[in-house]
């Protein structure tokens, strides 16, 4: 696994090619065993592929066409562009899985299941620790893909289209990230990082 660490890459751009069904299952099942907090397990996986993926394209264009009206984020309308090249992205890559938190507060402040709908500090916490669960589940997914071959990109820039894609999926809780799966049909470089001097300071006494 110390070699999918090194050998990820985020693709953006995929064979014409299907992802057997077998292999999506075994990534997805990589995402069920991380560790979650208080074992709470706060996920939900929606897979697009084939057909299926046509629900996903309208979602997404709907919301790229509400967007350029009335921006679900309106500080972040500048950044349009790169909600279109994510659906590009999307679009063209053979599998989607969508991840889904199912106990978080929609936006608007519908709540998922298990969700009280208050805002105390408990709550926020939870918050907190349930993402980073789900951030998990989303490692591990990416590197079983890689593992086995493949390449993918997570996809947090999902935003763009949140409520049309809320609708699509249909599901409790909120949408967190996407995943694009396939095989890649690009080879892009390492991206610099920065040095372990510059983010690690050691408390040894």
């Amino acid at each position: 696994m110390i070699q999918a660490i090194t050998d990820r890459r985020s693709i953006r751009k995929y064979e014409d090619k299907p992802v057997p069904r077998c292999m999506v299952e075994e990534i997805i099942k990589a995402g069920i065993l991380a560790p979650s907090a208080k074992n709470r397990q706060p996920w939900k996986f929606v897979v697009a592929a084939e057909r299926a993926k046509e629900g996903m394209i309208a979602a997404l264009a709907a919301g790229l066409e509400r967007e350029r009206r009335e921006p679900f984020l309106a500080e972040s309308a500048c950044h349009l562009d790169g909600a279109e090249y994510s659906f590009s992205i999307m679009k063209h890559a053979p599998v989607v899985i969508f991840i889904i938190n199912p106990l978080a507060k929609k936006f608007g402040g519908v709540t998922g299941a298990g969700d009280k709908g208050c805002h105390s500090q408990e709550d926020r916490v939870a918050e907190i620790c349930n993402a980073q669960s789900v951030g998990a589940a989303i490692e591990n997914m990416i590197l079983t893909a890689t593992n086995l071959g493949l390449g993918s990109l997570w996809i947090c820039d999902t935003f763009f289209a949140q409520k049309e894609l809320d609708k699509w999926l249909g599901a409790e809780g909120e949408l967190f990230a996407a995943l694009a799966i396939g095989y890649a049909a690009e080879a892009p470089q390492a991206r610099p990082r920065k040095e372990m001097r510059d983010v690690v300071e050691w408390r040894e006494n």
